[in-house]
């Protein structure tokens, strides 16, 4: 899978800066979302490679938005990486359960949201 269009979903102004200006300078083309529901409708329009996706947001939490993502026949495909603040064990697995294919805890390195990236390519 060739990676080249990364969507970040985060509803702070600060994370969603900061792990686009990480995407970015690693040479890809981000586009981004500051909720659930407008990652899903990004996801279907821009059709992009790879998703970071926060959990805690404002009316669609990132668990909601990646399961409708994983049952639409346009989006199914897209890999969904969570990044949040929320490291329990449960919230692993509720990530693993709602189709996330990997998980950051904040606050995070620059090198590991490569890595993640890099899990796709």
């Amino acid at each position: 899978m060739t990676i080249n269009k990364i969507l970040a979903v985060d509803d702070s102004r600060v994370d969603l800066t900061n792990i686009q200006n990480i995407i970015a300078e690693a040479g890809y083309k981000v586009i981004t979302a500051t909720s659930g529901q407008e990652a899903i409708e990004k996801a279907t329009t821009e059709h992009p490679d790879l998703i970071f996706m926060d959990v805690v947001m404002h009316k669609m939490d990132g668990y909601q938005a990646c399961r409708e993502l994983t049952h639409n026949e346009v989006t199914k495909d897209i890999p969904v990486v969570f990044v949040t603040c929320k490291g329990q064990r449960a919230d692993r697995m509720w990530a693993e359960m709602t189709g996330g294919k990997g998980f950051v805890q904040k606050p995070y390195t620059p090198a590991q949201i490569i890595e993640q990236i890099n899990k796709f390519k």
